[in-house]
């Protein structure tokens, strides 16, 4: 059936219903309440056949239906498929509506679109009560001898645009302005710790979600975020450095079980006991230290530690010039892989390929790594500033125009940046990493949620995601679960993403795709 006659047939929906991944949950709970309603609806995943192209299959749909409801937030205004979605609509003259979920401003483009529109208030009933009042609205579109009698002022308009709402609004060209990616990007890139996650290397193979195998590796390892000793506690970054790099060389090491930093410093700050953190990350070991500056003099403590007997396998102090910085770190490295008996092919361990040897360079990408987790405008600025250093400093360094691609994406996505120019930037900054380090595993990974997230090319996302496994068999599992669950593969993306927790069992984000993956197939209870 081509899209044509297919939008003239009596299709099996009648009402298409656009949302932002955000809103995924109040857009849900809204088409079951319009389909109780006795109104079938067509939502994305859910009714994307498997295998199916999921650009083509929106395409169809929308074709398919008569009008269009608009789960309307801040994400969705953001959102340049939901725009895609609007304009697509418009252009086949459907009826949209929008049911409004937070106050935050219009864009000049939805202002466009709702310049006309009746407000119909969203009760404490939630979206099953909106859905009661969308269905009279539809049907009085459909039929206008139903069409119950509305009337809304500009008093009323003005009122709606402070107070969550549904929206009758009239079919208009869409006058397309731009915004942030759909919310998957986020995700991507939040989630995957950071893009510079520890590399054990894990087959993909089920574990159970919820607690931690009952049976602990011996060979097994969790790095704690080291302490800051120095008088003035400003070395924080330096300390947090120096743990995540300890901790990428150890995941180097063969069939060693390290739980990457996401998870691992979940417990920095807090007062938890050294059992129970390994319980929590199913190992048997924990490395803990500190770090302590005073001018050019660095002091580093590390010590091995058995969780379950609170035994002290080795630990060493190591005073050394700043100079030495790189050097104390593969010391510290390899001295663990030796007090577990650890047996290494090719020699030491060494540390990630796209790095940098240049000290003031690195000192600056530390700063500009501790300011991204930071997540606020002040910090995203420091962040981007001190990358932009760093890549001054040593114009070679991959990881630096990767942390630079990273920052300038999570600065449009807070809405920070013009998205066409942000976009941009940060795609080339990544192709740029990737032309200065080949290998580099999270580049490739990050260039896959552009291309998903933000060109929509599903082909090319899945080759981009294809290159980073074949360096790093856990590179951007989330990022290739989110794409397997946009394709509607359910079995794939759990086997990714419990494969993923694996190697990070306290990741939220891991957590929150998997429960988007079982939701997508049918498994509510899981979900």
């Amino acid at each position: 059936m081509t899209q044509d006659s297919h939008s003239q047939s009596n299709v099996d929906h009648l009402v298409f219903v656009s949302y932002a991944s955000n809103d995924a949950a109040i857009a849900n709970a809204l088409v079951e309440a319009l389909e109780r309603q006795g109104l079938r609806c067509w939502i994305a995943p859910r009714d994307v056949s498997p295998g199916s192209h999921y650009a083509e299959a929106i395409v169809h749909a929308i074709n398919g239906s008569r009008v269009l409801v608009l789960v309307l937030s801040r994400h969705a205004i953001n959102s340049p498929h939901v725009g895609k979605e609007l304009e697509r609509a418009s252009s086949k003259q459907h009826t949209i509506m929008a049911i409004r979920i937070d106050t935050s401003p219009l864009s000049a483009a939805f202002e466009y679109f709702l310049s006309e529109s009746h407000w119909i208030g969203l009760d404490a009933g939630g979206p099953a009560a909106a859905a009661g009042k969308l269905a009279v609205a539809i049907r009085g579109r459909i039929d206008p001898s139903a069409r119950p009698q509305l009337t809304t002022s500009s008093h009323d308009r003005r009122a709606g645009e402070r107070t969550a709402g549904a929206t009758v609004v009239k079919p208009a060209k869409w006058v397309w302005l731009g915004g942030a990616a759909i919310v998957l990007v986020a995700l991507a890139y939040v989630g995957i710790d950071r893009f510079w996650p520890s590399r054990s290397v894990v087959t993909e193979s089920p574990v159970a979600a919820s607690a931690p195998a009952a049976t602990i590796l011996e060979k097994s390892i969790a790095v704690l975020p080291f302490i800051d000793m120095s008088e003035k506690k400003d070395q924080e970054y330096l300390a947090d450095g120096m743990a995540e790099e300890i901790l990428n060389l150890l995941a180097k090491a063969p069939d060693l079980l390290v739980p990457a930093r996401t998870s691992s410093f979940y417990f920095k700050g807090k007062s938890t006991k050294i059992p129970e953190i390994a319980r929590e990350l199913g190992v048997a070991h924990v490395l803990e230290g500190s770090i302590r500056r005073v001018g050019d003099h660095l002091r580093v403590t590390a010590q091995l530690v058995r969780a379950d007997n609170g035994y002290h396998l080795w630990s060493d102090t190591y005073d050394r010039e700043m100079k030495d910085l790189f050097q104390v770190q593969d010391d510290i490295a390899n001295a663990v892989v030796q007090a577990l008996q650890i047996k290494l092919m090719g020699g030491e361990l060494r540390r990630q390929r796209g790095g940098t040897q240049n000290l003031d360079a690195y000192q600056l990408y530390l700063r500009a790594d501790n300011a991204l987790m930071q997540n606020t405008s002040a910090a995203l600025d420091a962040a981007y500033e001190y990358s932009d250093q760093a890549i001054k400093l040593d114009p070679n360094y991959g990881m630096a125009w990767l942390l630079w691609a990273n920052t300038i994406l999570l600065k449009t996505e807070n809405g920070l940046l013009d998205p066409n120019e942000g976009y941009e930037r940060a795609r080339q900054a990544t192709q740029h990493a990737l032309q200065l380090s080949p290998e580099l595993a999270e580049a490739h990974a990050l260039l896959q949620s552009i291309l998903m997230s933000v060109d929509r090319d599903w082909a090319a996302a899945e080759a981009e995601g294809q290159r980073a496994r074949a360096i790093d068999p856990t590179a951007g599992l989330q990022i290739a679960s989110l794409l397997s669950i946009a394709l509607g593969r359910w079995d794939e993306a759990e086997r990714q993403l419990q494969t993923a927790l694996a190697r990070d069992p306290l990741n939220p984000y891991v957590l929150w795709a998997l429960g988007a993956a079982y939701y997508g197939a049918g498994r509510l209870q899981e979900s």
